[in-house]
C-alpha cells in the first residue's frame, strides 16, 4: 500500500512536465490518453499474466460496472482538477475521502461511526472551508492557473465522493467478485467520454510517452494493487497509508516543477491532515487492545 501511494503521488509532477500547450489547452486529451493507457495496462495483465482474456470483465457483473463507473469519475475528475488548480489543492481536497467513506459506509453498510470520527469530519470541514474561501489568492498561482482554483477544487471533490462509493462497493462485494477488471472498465469509460472533447489530438511523442508512464505506473498498476491490498489490510490502515499521497504529491510538484503551495492550502491542508491522522491513529490504537485480548484468549 505504501508503494501504491508513492506511485499515485507522481501524477502532479509528471503532468507539469507535459508541453505547455498540453497543460493549457489539452486537459481533455491528457485525461483521455492517461485513462486509455491504464485500460491497456489492465487488459495486458488479464491477457498475458492471468491468461484469462476478458472473461473476468463480464464476470464482474453489476458490482464491476458500478466500481468501473466510479473509477471513470476519479480518473477524469482528477486530471481535470490538476489543469485548473495546483497539485496541493487537488490532493488536499481529495484527502477527505476516508471521512466520506466512513459516512457512506454508515448509511449503506450500517458501520458505526465513533465520536472521534464525527469530530474529525467537523475539523476537516473547517480546513476545507478555509481552502475554498481563500483559494486563488496567491499571485503566482493566479498567474499560472488564471484564477480557476475554485473550479478545480470543486471538480476535485468528485474524486473522494466517487472513491467513497467505490470503496463501499469493494467492501461489500470483494468476497464475491474480482473487481480488478473494474479498473479496465473505468479506463475505457473515461477514455470514451473524454475523446469527443479531446479531438483533434495534438500530443507529441514526448507527451505520449509521459502519458503512457502515467497510465501504466501512476494509474493502472497502483489501482490494481490497491484492490489486492484491501484483502489483507483493514480500512483504517489503508486510509492512513493513503495520506502519504497527500503529503508527497505537493512535494514532488514543488521539487520537480517549482509549484509552490499557497499559504491557504498549507493552513487549511494542515487542519485536514491533522484531523484525518488523529482520527485514524486513535482508531488503530483502540483496536490493538481488542486484538491482544483476543490473542490471549
Amino acid at each position: 500500500m505504501v508503494l501504491v501511494t508513492l506511485l499515485w503521488s507522481t501524477a502532479g509532477v509528471v503532468t507539469r512536465w507535459l508541453s505547455p500547450e498540453m497543460q493549457t489547452e489539452g486537459r481533455f486529451e491528457i485525461t483521455f490518453w492517461r485513462a486509455l493507457f491504464a485500460a491497456i495496462f489492465i487488459a495486458g495483465y488479464l491477457l498475458l499474466v492471468r491468461g484469462e482474456g476478458l472473461r473476468p470483465v463480464l464476470a464482474a457483473g453489476k458490482a464491476g460496472l458500478l466500481s468501473g463507473a466510479m473509477w471513470a469519475v476519479m480518473f477524469s475528475a482528477f486530471m481535470l482538477a490538476l489543469s485548473f488548480t495546483s497539485t496541493a489543492n487537488t490532493l488536499l481536497v481529495m484527502s477527505v475521502g476516508p471521512l466520506l467513506t466512513a459516512l457512506l459506509a454508515r448509511m449503506v453498510l450500517h458501520t458505526p461511526i465513533a465520536l472521534r470520527t464525527w469530530l474529525a469530519i467537523g475539523a476537516a470541514g473547517i480546513g476545507m472551508a478555509w481552502m475554498f474561501a481563500f483559494s486563488g489568492q496567491s499571485e503566482d498561482a493566479g498567474q499560472q492557473f488564471g484564477g480557476t482554483h475554485l473550479l478545480g477544487m470543486v471538480i476535485a471533490l468528485a474524486v473522494p465522493l466517487a472513491s467513497a462509493v467505490n470503496l463501499v462497493t469493494l467492501n461489500k462485494f470483494r468476497a464475491q467478485v474480482d473487481l480488478v477488471p473494474a479498473v479496465l472498465i473505468g479506463g475505457v469509460l473515461s477514455a470514451m467520454v473524454m475523446l469527443p472533447f479531446a479531438l483533434p489530438l495534438h500530443a507529441g511523442a514526448k507527451d505520449i510517452a509521459l502519458l503512457a508512464l502515467l497510465g501504466f505506473f501512476q494509474l493502472g498498476l497502483p489501482c490494481m494493487l490497491m484492490i489486492r491490498c484491501s484483502r489483507h489490510l483493514s480500512a483504517p490502515e489503508i486510509a492512513l497509508l493513503a495520506l502519504i499521497e497527500v503529503l508527497l504529491g505537493p512535494v514532488w510538484a514543488w521539487l520537480g516543477a517549482g509549484e509552490v503551495p499557497s499559504s491557504a492550502t498549507l493552513y487549511g491542508g494542515a487542519v485536514v491532515l491533522l484531523a484525518l491522522v488523529l482520527n485514524e491513529a486513535l482508531g488503530l490504537r483502540q483496536r490493538r487492545p481488542d486484538s491482544g485480548a483476543a490473542a490471549a484468549r
